[in-house]
């Protein structure tokens, strides 16, 4: 089994206040649906309230990202599939919940994790 994550940018999400609730239903429905197939593993949104920071070897915290990565926020989930393709059908699943696109990324296997 192979972890893909599955995610959005807080950006791509167009959705009216009016019609959050309806959204929040579906994907929440969509993650139970994962959970009871086993292959949810987490996932969540980022909190866009709270600032990035990046800490050096040396423990010196620093505020805000590397220059060259773009903003991380908006949604993920992590799920534990055996195909890519079953990842892409997720992602479908989680892209129409959502009403919005989905990016498919999968994790390197590290046999020590």
């Amino acid at each position: 089994m192979t972890k893909y994550m599955i995610s959005f940018p807080g950006a791509a999400m167009h959705v009216s206040e009016e019609d959050l609730p309806a959204v929040s239903k579906a994907a929440h429905s969509v993650i139970r649906e994962a959970q009871e197939a086993g292959v949810y593993v987490f996932g969540g949104g980022v909190n866009e309230s709270v600032g990035t920071v990046l800490v050096s070897g040396d423990g010196i915290v620093t505020p805000g990202t590397y220059p060259e990565t773009r903003l991380m926020d908006g949604g993920f989930t992590v799920l534990d599939l055996p195909t890519r393709n079953a990842a892409l059908e997720w992602a479908a699943k989680i892209a129409t919940a959502c009403r919005c696109a989905q990016e498919v990324r999968e994790f390197q296997y590290d046999p020590k994790a």
